[in-house]
């Protein structure tokens, strides 16, 4: 084979070669850059609108997701547990009608929930007294929370204070105001967005 031959090989080789380089170089380059575009987990942190499919949520049942690093509650009331939020006094509640509750405008009522919702409760996880998380006790007429006095609802197991199935808080506990409501709006029937408002969705 001539020097010519050969030359032209390796040139080919050589050109071949630079060009896979090049190529893997750019995709190098571009990935992160690409990547860049997309909001990092601080900004989805920092109020990033959550999707929550709650067609599976049973009646009585409870889902907790994360929205801006807290924990939001979903709970499927029964029609008996509505009917029981009635039956309480307004003088056994700090602020029974949600006066100075943190709440949007659109949710009202005793229910504390979208008109055409009432079964779905949305509120925030954390005790308005110092932030612990509540448990949720559905549980009517349970002995350790007041036997027949007790309808259900959260308790805080921090500093004992007590919240009906609406959030909102009892006379004579630590927390001074009813549990938040965030942002919400129905995406379906079955898909709620936190941290939309209806009149933005």
């Amino acid at each position: 084979m001539s020097d010519d031959g050969v030359n032209q090989s390796r040139r080919k080789f050589l050109l071949g070669a630079t060009g896979v380089v090049g190529g893997a170089g750019v995709i190098g380059a571009a990935v992160p850059f690409v990547a860049s575009w997309q909001p990092s987990a601080k900004a989805k942190a920092a109020g990033a609108p959550v999707k929550v499919n709650i067609a599976k949520l049973e009646t009585g049942g409870r889902i907790v997701v994360e929205w801006r690093g807290k924990p939001v509650y979903i709970v499927r009331r029964t029609p008996e547990s509505l009917a029981d939020i009635d039956t309480i006094e307004a003088n056994d509640l700090k602020d029974a009608a949600s006066e100075n509750a943190n709440q949007p405008s659109y949710v009202s009522g005793s229910a504390r929930t979208q008109k055409g919702r009432e079964d779905v409760l949305v509120l925030v996880g954390l005790c308005t007294h110092l932030g612990c998380a509540p448990m949720y006790r559905p549980d009517v007429g349970a002995a350790d929370l007041g036997g027949d006095d007790w309808l259900g609802g959260f308790f805080c197991p921090c500093h004992g204070s007590t919240f009906d199935l609406s959030g909102r808080v009892f006379a004579g506990v630590p927390a001074p105001t009813n549990l938040e409501i965030p942002p919400h709006t129905y995406e379906s029937d079955n898909v709620l967005v936190i941290g939309v408002d209806p009149e933005v969705a």
